[in-house]
């Protein structure tokens, strides 16, 4: 399908929609016997309905994550088919349409931004322990560089906790058991103090088994989170939020590729890395490889030394602390809002998911403030205007270990501060029409004070650090959005708009001066429509996007210059490639009666690198596979006796993009029957279908996660008005096993890969007070 057909079909659909007012009816029903309910998302940073917002969002609610069970980011993906989420060790990436980047070590940060309780969230190993006691969350699609605009080019998460009520005491407890030996368990208290003030306590517990034969792949943790709303008057409130997550257990964890070179375990046994089955596939491989001579020659890789097995010892012990307040005010003609917060970040894990051991201690500090005033809706002109401050200090040290052959250390010590300014405007041309245009102004610094050393034989395996370097880097930008709305009907809405974002660049691992890289940018051209059918109960959205990504940041295994010189093994991040991304998503639902649910989305992505461009390491010389072209490969440190290092350079482009498939599809359908006044049985199921995808900029054939369905279905008994529920689950009923994450383990050149969660079932009960 070709880049005009797709646009052509969505406009067609679009003003199909803007050519049926008749059948759209005002959108204001919230009796769920009258018609389908509306969810009031913030995304635009103002209360409006899902439906007014004019932009991709999708929304899930509170209530439907802990029905669905979902305790972690991995899982949210299951409902919302445009997000990739991917598990890197101890930290997290994510991917929207095709836009995200490898977090692979300290100095990483991810292009889709991370918002808890409207506080933006820097670090990526930081999204953990947030999914309990939620309003909602909403994933936000595109750039936002004019309302978020940090490392917001893909688009934003934001995750939305639930607030106090005021005059109101309750709770509710929820727990869960499953297969794995799955443990889950939630509760939270309201509590009224007077008539204009409340506190909300919540708490999560989570343990559960790991899904692989080496115990990796478990979830463990402890939560908790304090909201206070104090309202002295009709027009103020203040809300306190404090929050804590504890989270332990081994981590994830990965499985071996089979390949032409590489006789791994089957996927569907779950075999872990470090499990007896999966260290002889490796020792058989390394075997018939050549080594050199300090390595123990042909076939001593392993024995040697040189390569060390991975084992079952990795753990996290992570902690993570927030505070935000957020302050509100009418002010008569608009509403102010400020907004500080604290957030803090203390890691410490030992992973092998790469296929190696990687130890990472670090401790984040970061504070933010954000001033917003936002018009009330009375006038023809309605806008936000603001400000943004962030500082963050963050100071780490990480070592990963090939074994003796290969080991890298170095301190990421780094100091961003970033202030912007930003604005949005809103002006109603006539009662139908309106005019938008948004900018935002950022200014960012970086600092760095790092020391990295990377030793191995015929020299010192583990060095002692070399003496630190200095780094600056500042970056100005200006991004801006401008569209067009126009209500085709009482419930029918056509937007368009052009905008922009940016992902400020940053250092990675290796001794200046080849050690930073710039800003990525992004555009993205969107014409989209949303509208509701027959009395409120057919609710169509669609929206055909193209974006043009630009110094786009890539993230990968190659060589690093270190301090004396010499170019070693570890993570790079370059400006190697520029993509553009097109393609259109529907949104469905129909709800013909209390009684009936039907859901649909459905995403069509064409994602192609125009140009990319990077460089393997090859620590012995010897060829590394690709599935993209081999440029040359030049010796990488010549005149260095025993080093036969060597660059291989690849051409990539014209390869897809990453986590970026071509058809997603979700299916879901909910049934209810009533048995009594008070009693009621909910039976529902959905489905997700995904043409292939690869996973990694290499393009190796075995590292491409093929076409899938994935199916989950339940079985919900409601009693005394849904007070209480009872529920029997089952999720991957086909027991798919699915790649979130793959990568290629260096010098012995074999693939890993992390797996979806396999089939689990199990009991959730829960009960409201």
């Amino acid at each position: 399908m070709s880049n005009k057909s797709v646009i052509r079909w969505t406009v067609s659909l679009a003003a199909l929609c803007a050519a049926s007012p008749l059948l759209a009816q005002e959108a204001q029903v919230s009796d769920e016997e009258q018609g389908i309910t509306d969810i009031v998302v913030t995304a635009q940073r103002r209360e409006e309905s899902l439906q007014r917002a004019a932009v991709a969002v999708t929304a899930v609610t509170g209530a439907d994550i802990a029905e669905a069970g979902i305790t972690e980011l991995v899982d949210l993906q299951k409902l919302v088919p445009a997000l990739a989420v991917s598990p890197t060790g101890g930290t997290t990436s994510f991917f929207l349409r095709g836009v995200g980047t490898n977090s692979q070590n300290s100095f990483s940060e991810n292009a889709v931004a991370f918002n808890f309780n409207g506080v933006y969230v820097a670090r990526p190993s930081a999204p953990a322990g947030a999914f309990y006691d939620l309003a909602r969350v909403e994933v936000v699609k595109g750039p936002q560089g004019t309302l978020y605009g940090r490392n917001a080019t893909g688009g934003a998460i934001n995750v939305i906790p639930r607030k106090p009520d005021l005059g109101k005491f309750g709770g509710e407890v929820r727990a869960e058991y499953g297969n794995y030996d799955s443990k889950k368990a939630s509760a939270a208290l309201n509590l009224p103090i007077g008539d204009s003030a409340a506190l909300r306590v919540a708490g999560q517990v989570v343990d559960r088994d790991g899904f692989l034969t080496d115990g990796y792949n478990d979830e463990k943790g402890e939560g908790v989170r304090a909201s206070f709303l104090i309202e002295p008057s009709a027009d103020w409130s203040v809300l306190l939020v404090g929050d804590y997550f504890n989270q332990h257990g081994k981590g994830w964890g990965s499985v071996l590729l089979p390949s032409a070179t590489l006789n791994a375990p089957d996927l569907n046994d779950h075999v872990g890395i470090s499990s007896p089955a999966a260290l002889a596939a490796i020792r058989n491989l390394a075997a018939g490889v050549f080594a050199p001579p300090f390595c123990g020659g042909f076939g001593g890789f392993v024995t040697s030394g040189c390569i060390d097995l991975p084992a079952d010892t990795g753990f996290l012990d992570n902690k993570f602390y927030g505070l935000s307040a957020t302050i509100e005010g009418d002010l008569g003609f608009g509403k102010l809002t400020l907004q500080p917060a604290w957030r803090k970040t203390d890691i410490n894990f030992v992973t092998y998911l790469p296929g190696f051991r990687g130890e990472i201690t670090e401790k984040a500090e970061q504070f933010s403030f954000e001033a917003r005033f936002a018009s009330d809706h009375d006038g023809p002109l309605n806008y936000v205007l603001g400000g943004f401050y962030f500082k963050e200090d963050q100071n780490a040290l990480n070592f990963f270990r090939q074994g003796d052959l290969s080991t890298t250390r170095f301190t990421p010590n780094v100091n961003t501060e970033s202030l912007a300014a930003f604005g949005q405007f809103t002006y109603k041309v006539t009662d139908a029409l309106r005019l938008v245009a948004g900018g935002r102004y950022t200014k960012e610094t970086k600092d760095q004070l790092t020391a990295t050393v990377s030793g191995g034989r015929p020299g010192p395996v583990n060095p002692p650090l070399g003496a630190p370097f200095t780094g600056a880097l500042d970056f100005e930008k200006f991004t801006w959005k401008a569209g067009i709305e126009f209500d085709a009907g009482p419930a029918s809405l056509i937007y368009a708009d052009v905008s922009t974002g940016f992902k400020s660049g940053g250092f990675f691992v290796a001794a200046p001066p080849e050690n930073t890289f710039a800003p990525e940018t992004l555009t993205a051209y969107t014409l989209g429509s949303k509208n509701r059918f027959f009395d409120n109960k057919l609710q169509v959205n669609v929206e055909a996007f193209y974006w043009d990504y630009t110094n786009q940041q890539i993230t990968f295994v190659g060589g690093v210059r270190t301090a004396n010189n010499i170019f070693a093994q570890g993570s790079r991040t370059e400006n190697a490639g520029k993509s553009r991304i097109y393609g259109f998503e529907a949104e469905v639902r129909f709800q013909p009666s209390r009684n009936d649910r039907f859901d649909l989305n459905l995403q069509y992505l064409n994602g192609k690198y125009n140009s990319l461009r990077t460089a393997n390491f090859s620590p012995t010389g010897a060829p590394v596979a690709t599935g993209c072209t081999t440029l040359g490969s030049p010796l990488a440190n010549p005149g260095v006796p025993g080093n036969n290092a060597r660059f291989y350079d690849i051409d990539c482009s014209g390869k897809p993009a990453v986590n970026a498939p071509k058809w997603s599809l979700g299916l879901g359908y909910e049934r209810g029957f009533d048995l009594s006044d008070s009693m009621r049985l909910l039976l529902g199921g959905r489905t997700s279908i995904e043409s292939g995808r690869f996973l990694n900029p290499n393009y190796r054939p075995e590292e491409r996660q093929g076409g899938f369905m994935m199916s989950d279905a339940y079985l919900t008994l409601e009693g005394d008005g849904g007070r209480w529920t009872l529920t029997g689950f089952i999720n991957n009923i086909e027991d798919e096993e699915v790649i979130v994450r793959s990568g290629s383990r260096p010098i012995l050149d074999f693939s890993v890969a992390t797996l979806a969660p396999p089939r689990t079932y199990g009991i959730r009960m829960g009960y409201t007070f």
